[in-house]
């Protein structure tokens, strides 16, 4: 068995990378007065509109808060349903709930984690209004034959993109032509806010509305009221949320958005690194990029461990690589198997197998701007020692 050092620092499973000018904006937020949203958010959402070839973008607390929005803005009645996947954070799926809808899974790939068009379709019935693909760990869904659906069907389609800023499907920028995307700015995505996302919109009638719930559903935020040559005067249109993102949010955010495109080729090298170094450990299996033409972000670097081949499941497996001072992800445990689904629903395994088969089997290795090669190898080293010593007898022979 391979021996070599354990190393002495904790190998986190993600880092922001947070310079000095994210750094000095802040700062400068702080000095101004002005920390809640004003000038800086306004800026962050042009600089959005402008990428995006012109999309509506509502800049918000949380992708959370942006789905929750979109959903809202369907004015769901009781016993309506919206199809998503269920591999997938469960903030995707409670939204669904908090709106009165009726959730409905569809499976997904099993070699990519993106819902199947198909299974959509057969999950489609006369109560469905919406569908929310998920643009899963910086790859795109195939959305050509999912839009085909929703046009068919006339169903609301709304991206859940989290993952996704920067990722590109065949030539379109992912938001670009959406009904409604959603962002996420959380200190693991590709771009950072602290908390924080984004939404695009093309309805622009749909966009005031969505920009009038995230502040308590007022007509005027505390900008275009308190700036100067604001009046203090407001109303209620309709009663709303708290959604709105700060300026000192924004103040990274203007920075962590110009420096996309760098960080997104730094995560391709990272991957394309972890390809290289796994080539000859069958025992881990990373998922494939969609055989579509797309551009991936590589928010995450998701892998499947072979649980036939060594005597240990997942769980433990991430224990022991956290023993080695290595951070690992979990995304995601399906969301169909979760307490409160399978009781209300009654959903039971066997129903989405492939979202199942990699439920037991995934976890997410480090990769982030600020990882280094060396780190990688040092993963990969522990990785086959690992499997090496919980090798089940005759396996991998």
């Amino acid at each position: 068995m391979e021996k070599f050092a354990k190393r002495k620092e904790f190998l986190a499973f993600c880092r922001p990378t947070i310079q000095r000018d994210e750094i000095e904006e802040v700062v400068a937020s702080l000095e101004s007065g002005w920390i809640t949203t004003g000038p800086k958010v306004a800026r962050l959402e042009e600089d959005f509109m402008q990428w995006s070839g012109g999309q509506e973008a509502i800049a918000v607390n949380s992708a959370t808060a942006g789905l929750h929005l979109a959903l809202a803005t369907l004015d769901l009645k009781p016993g309506e349903e919206v199809i998503t996947s269920p591999i997938t954070w469960p903030s995707t799926v409670n939204n669904i709930e908090i709106c009165n809808g009726v959730t409905v899974f569809a499976d997904v790939d099993r070699q990519t984690l993106q819902i199947l068009p198909e299974s959509v379709e057969s999950a489609v019935t006369g109560r469905t209004r919406a569908v929310i693909p998920v643009h899963f760990a910086g790859a795109p869904c195939d959305l050509a034959p999912l839009r085909d659906i929703c046009r068919r069907h006339n169903l609301d389609l709304i991206e859940d993109a989290a993952h996704a800023v920067g990722t590109m499907y065949g030539e379109e920028l992912v938001g670009s032509k959406s009904e409604v995307a959603v962002f996420s700015f959380h200190p693991i995505k590709n771009m950072t806010t602290g908390e924080g996302g984004m939404i695009l919109c093309s309805d622009s009638e749909r966009s005031r509305r969505m920009r009038r719930l995230r502040f308590h559903g007022i007509s005027r935020d505390a900008w275009k009221r308190y700036a100067k040559g604001g009046l203090p005067q407001y109303e209620v249109i309709e009663p709303g949320y708290k959604y709105n993102m700060l300026d000192i949010q924004a103040a990274i955010g203007i920075h962590q958005f110009r420096k996309l495109d760098s960080f997104n080729r730094r995560r391709k090298e990272l991957a394309e690194n972890y390809f290289k170094l796994l080539k000859d450990v069958p025992e881990i299996m990373p998922l494939l990029p969609p055989d579509y033409p797309h551009r991936h972000a590589w928010h995450l670097f998701v892998v499947r461990l072979d649980t036939d081949a060594v005597s240990i499941d997942r769980d433990e497996f991430m224990l022991r690589l956290q023993e080695k001072n290595i951070g690992t992800g979990l995304h995601f445990p399906a969301v169909h198997l979760q307490k409160y689904y399978r009781e209300k629903y009654g959903f039971r395994r066997g129903m989405f197998p492939n979202a199942e088969w990699n439920s037991d089997r995934l976890f997410s290795l480090p990769l982030y701007p600020l990882l280094e090669e060396e780190d990688q190898e040092y993963v990969v080293r522990c990785l086959k020692v690992i499997i090496e010593k919980y090798r089940k007898k005759g396996a991998g022979c």
